[in-house]
């Protein structure tokens, strides 16, 4: 992607996510801010998975995933889960368990977990539409991201 094109997509404002699947016993776990609702009947939710990530296989294999949405004071997770080793992702943080065993991110303000509904190969990403089986929200302030930079919204007008 050319760095001008880069820089016109980072002018929308974006909430942020950790996603996270189970491979047999372990949790795998990225940031993504390419979440999105898709519908409310059925309830369906969708992200994209870049091709060449190194977990890709094991989401699409898994079935499944857990979406959370980042709370404002959370950006450190954020960039937790955008680099390094899988295994050490989950090193030091609080997780809370959805009913599909998956893992989710303890204080965000909004969890969604999900069957794997549809898999839509799309360029250099796979967008994965999952139907929502659980979910859950609290009051809080969600971690926003625009122009390579990490924020909350004070107001909405």
């Amino acid at each position: 992607m050319s760095k001008e094109l880069r820089n016109a997509l980072g002018c929308f404002a974006t909430g942020v996510t950790i996603v996270t699947c189970r491979d047999d016993t372990t949790d795998l776990g990225l940031t993504c801010s390419s979440f999105n609702a898709v519908s409310l009947d059925p309830a369906l939710v969708l992200w994209s998975l870049q091709r060449d990530a190194a977990s890709h296989k094991a989401f699409l294999d898994a079935g499944g995933y857990t979406i959370s949405v980042l709370a404002g004071d959370q950006a450190s997770l954020a960039l937790k889960f955008s680099r390094g080793e899988m295994h050490e992702r989950f090193d030091g943080i609080q997780i809370e368990r959805a009913p599909s065993g998956r893992a989710r991110i303890a204080g965000c303000v909004a969890w969604f977990d999900c069957s794997l509904h549809q898999d839509i190969e799309a360029g250099d990403h796979n967008i994965l539409i999952g139907q929502v089986d659980d979910f859950g929200c609290q009051q809080g302030v969600g971690l926003v991201f625009e122009r390579s930079q990490f924020g909350t919204l004070q107001s909405v007008a």
